[in-house]
C-alpha cells in the first residue's frame, strides 16, 4: 500500500470523525420555508419562474454531450474503466440536476427540492472518487465510487425525512474543500489540471450569487436574479471539466501544481538574486589632445 493510499484512508477516517463530532455536537438545522421566496417570479410562455426553470437548460445540454463523448470511440481518451464510471456518474448528475432542479422551479416546495438536491451530491461526489482514481490509486478510487454516492444521496434523503441539513451541508463543504486540495496537492496523471481550480472556482461563485439574489435582481434593474446566474455558473463546472477532457494528454512528468509552484517561485528568488552574467568587452577610446 503506497503512501498516498495510506494518507487517504486517514483523511477518510478523520472525515467520518468530524461527521460523527458534528452530529453529536450541533444542532439540527432545518430548510425555512422562505428558502422557496426567490426574487424572480416573472412568467413567459405560460412558464412558472420561466429564467429559473431555462436556466436549467445548460445542465441537460453539457450533461447529455458530455456523457455521449465519455463513450462514443473514447473521445476524452479516458485510460480506466473505473475512470470511465466515474465521469459516466458525474454526468448523469449534471443531467439529473438539469432535470431536478427544472422540475423544482417550476413549483418551488420541500418535496421537489429534494430532487434538486440529490443530483448534485451525486456530480459532487463522483468529482472526489475521479481524483481519487487518478491520482491516489485506481482501485481505491474505482471502489470508493459508490459508498461517496450513497454518502451523498443519504445526506439528501435525511434532509428530507428528518429536515436537517447538517449531513448534506456536510458533503457540500467537504467536495468544495477536497476537489481543489487534491488537485493542487497530488500529482495528476493528465495534463490541464489547473482546468480543476477554474472549475472549482465556478461553485463558490454560484453560491455567492445564490446568496445574493435579490441584491443582483435589484442592481440588474430586474433582468436577471442571482439564482438565475447561480445556475449559470454552477453549469460552468462541468463545461470547464469537458474541455480539460477533451485537451489533456497523459501527464509525462507527474509534478503537482503545488511543487510546479514551488519551483517557480524558487527560480524566479533565483534570478533576482543572481542577474543575468553577460560578456562585456572593454574598449579604449583616446583622449583627443588639444594643442
Amino acid at each position: 500500500m503506497g503512501k498516498r493510499t495510506v494518507y487517504a484512508w486517514a483523511a477518510a477516517a478523520a472525515t467520518i470523525l468530524c461527521f460523527i463530532v458534528l452530529m453529536r455536537v450541533t444542532p439540527s438545522i432545518p430548510q425555512p420555508q422562505y428558502y422557496h421566496n426567490f426574487a424572480d417570479k416573472r412568467q413567459f410562455f405560460g412558464i412558472p419562474n420561466t429564467l429559473n426553470v431555462v436556466s436549467n437548460l445548460t445542465f441537460i445540454v453539457i450533461g447529455i454531450t458530455g456523457l455521449v463523448l465519455c463513450h462514443y470511440k473514447n473521445y476524452f481518451n479516458i485510460r480506466s474503466q473505473g475512470e470511465r464510471w466515474g465521469w459516466t456518474c458525474f454526468y448523469i448528475g449534471v443531467i439529473a440536476v438539469g432535470l431536478g432542479s427544472g422540475y423544482y422551479h417550476l413549483e418551488q416546495n420541500h418535496p421537489r427540492l429534494l430532487w434538486d438536491r440529490l443530483p448534485m451530491t451525486i456530480a459532487f461526489t463522483s468529482l472526489m472518487a475521479i481524483l481519487i482514481i487518478e491520482r491516489v490509486d485506481e482501485q481505491m478510487g474505482t471502489f470508493s465510487i459508490i459508498p461517496l454516492l450513497l454518502a451523498g444521496v443519504i445526506s439528501s434523503l435525511y434532509w428530507r425525512f428528518y429536515d436537517d441539513l447538517r449531513p448534506y451541508t456536510f458533503v457540500q463543504f467537504v467536495a468544495c474543500v477536497a476537489v481543489p486540495l487534491m488537485a493542487v496537492v497530488l500529482p495528476p496523471k493528465y495534463t490541464h489540471s489547473t482546468y480543476w481550480l477554474l472549475a472549482a472556482g465556478f461553485y463558490p461563485l454560484a453560491l455567492v450569487n445564490e446568496g445574493m439574489d435579490r441584491v443582483v435582481y435589484t442592481l440588474t434593474f430586474h433582468l436577471v436574479s442571482g439564482h438565475t446566474l447561480k445556475h449559470l455558473c454552477a453549469a460552468m463546472v462541468p463545461v470547464i471539466l469537458s474541455f480539460m477532457l477533451a485537451n489533456r494528454t497523459v501527464e509525462t512528468q507527474r509534478r503537482s501544481l503545488l511543487n510546479t509552484w514551488k519551483a517557480s517561485r524558487t527560480k524566479v528568488k533565483e534570478n533576482g538574486s543572481n542577474p543575468q552574467s553577460g560578456t562585456y568587452t572593454q574598449t579604449s577610446v583616446p583622449a583627443d589632445k588639444s594643442d
